[in-house]
């Protein structure tokens, strides 16, 4: 059987190196830094640039001067989520807790090492906390994200660790030995906790959502600011968030 690889269009590939050197960290880059990364030469990724701007999926910034990636690709991302069949399974219950607690809820997968928003739903306080759907966040400091890392197979857990945890917070865990620890008590009680870790005023609890073969697939969330989470609400919105993770993992053929 052929390597699948040997399929790949030289065009396509140049194109999505050229993508993928967008990041949180390098939001626009001019096109000398483009062709670097990429591995391309000059004139080549601007060829390629230009293209992705005529069809929108890079745009140009006249400010500064370079490209940044455009509203197409927002547009695609957007048909994969609504799509998900996680997406609409996890809804009614949200929209549950969202009712019960008059609190943000947020449902999470775990890509590229990150947590990425997939659904948001807010409460009524006129002082909610909410990320946006789209969005990515570190792992080692959000309830979400710690229930990713606890779940891991250890040698991928290694391979996240093995980078420097950075520290938002003064309350940001950035030992490695006390970061283990509590992944350990998270995979125990089965819900995660932060507080004020990735930024004050905000806490945040999590619960694991399963699929058929046992593996965590997604988490569902509930931040709030610090000043409506004493310790007897973080621990009933817990209760409320593994009752609802529970009843989603079965929707996803979990059945343990």
């Amino acid at each position: 059987m052929k390597d699948p690889n040997e399929y790949n269009v030289r065009a396509v590939e140049r194109a999505l190196q050229i993508l993928g050197c967008f990041d949180d960290e390098h939001p626009e880059r001019g096109i000398s830094e483009i062709a670097q990364v990429a591995g391309l030469h000059k004139a080549t990724a601007y060829r390629i640039v230009t293209t992705l701007v005529n069809y929108g999926y890079l745009e140009w910034v006249p400010d500064v001067q370079k490209y940044r990636l455009g509203l197409e690709l927002s547009n695609l991302g957007y048909k994969v989520i609504r799509r998900m069949d996680l997406r609409r399974e996890a809804l009614p219950y949200m929209k549950k807790l969202v009712q019960e607690w008059d609190e943000t809820c947020d449902l999470s997968i775990f890509d590229q090492g990150r947590v990425f928003y997939i659904e948001v739903l807010r409460g009524n306080h006129a002082l909610t906390i909410a990320a946006a759907v789209g969005q990515r966040l570190p792992t080692h400091c959000t309830a979400s994200g710690k229930l990713f890392l606890a779940y891991l197979p250890p040698e991928e857990l290694d391979a996240i660790l093995n980078q420097p945890l950075t520290a938002y917070t003064d309350s940001t865990i950035t030992s490695l030995d006390e970061l283990r620890k509590q992944l350990d008590v998270f995979r125990r009680q089965g819900y995660a906790v932060d507080y004020e870790e990735y930024e004050l005023g905000i806490c945040a609890v999590a619960a694991p959502i399963f699929n058929r073969s046992g593996t965590v697939i997604a988490a569902i969330g509930g931040p709030s600011p610090t000043s409506r989470m004493t310790p007897e609400r973080i621990t009933e919105i817990a209760e409320a968030l593994k009752e609802a993770a529970r009843a989603i993992s079965r929707r996803m053929g979990y059945d343990q």
